[in-house]
């Protein structure tokens, strides 16, 4: 599904160059459930960021599904991360001057649904989020974990191909967690892949996959055993 070969991410410092994603050569296949471990400062929001299409600075290739995304323009680019990729943020990212329910339906107006079907879609996973009595809210009314439900919510709404999560389940109760978290393995079991960014065991535990990051270098896969950090450096 997704192919990186040597991707690269840096910034200019005063210092100089400072490197986030070193030589990134990392394979998903479909349907897998990956989830990126490291410490802070590891580049796992760097490569993130990357793999959903909202930075465009890294150097490489990153080929979807067969096509050259590092050879599209910027609007090509947004257009495919519209139709095949939901993101859950850590910061929420939720638009201040929507309704509850104008930011769950925004992913589906990418897409030629039409509104009577739209309309129950979103009052579907309204109820399956228990956010019905909330809907005509806006961000600013609601609590952080409230923010988060409803950033999941949206970014599951549309089914995408690829769902991406950092820190998905970071401002919710523990019961919440645990539904979000069930909610991505019933999804993956649908067929969608997902990757998620957590520093929770026990959100990793419900992954297929396991990625190590430092200091921006891939330093461990478990498809890959004997990839080492030494090794890695190397690459």
């Amino acid at each position: 599904m997704i192919q990186f070969k040597n991707l690269e991410r840096s910034y200019k410092s005063p210092a100089g160059e400072f490197w986030v994603l070193r030589r990134i050569n990392l394979e998903i296949r479909e349907g897998e459930f990956i989830t990126i471990m490291g410490p802070s400062g590891a580049g796992k929001s760097s490569l993130l960021n990357a793999l959903a299409l909202l930075d465009d600075s890294w150097r490489g290739e990153y080929w979807f599904r067969g096509q050259a995304v590092h050879e599209m323009k910027r609007k090509q680019r947004a257009d495919l991360a519209k139709r095949n990729i939901g993101m859950v943020f850590q910061s929420y990212h939720l638009l201040d001057d929507l309704t509850v329910q104008e930011n769950i339906d925004l992913p589906l107006s990418y897409k030629d649904i039409p509104g009577s079907q739209r309309q129950g879609m979103v009052a579907d996973t309204l109820d399956r989020f228990q956010m019905v009595a909330k809907k005509d809210l806006f961000p600013s009314q609601l609590s952080g974990g409230q923010q988060q439900l409803v950033g999941v919510a949206r970014a599951v709404i549309h089914k995408p191909a690829l769902l991406l999560a950092d820190e998905p389940t970071g401002n919710l109760h523990s019961s919440q967690a645990k539904e979000i978290m069930e909610l991505f393995r019933e999804l993956n079991e649908q067929g969608t892949t997902i990757i998620q960014v957590t520093h929770s065991d026990a959100n990793a535990a419900y992954g297929s996959r396991t990625i190590q990051l430092r200091d921006g270098w891939m330093v461990g896969d478990t498809s890959n055993p004997e990839l080492h950090p030494q090794e890695a450096v190397k690459q």
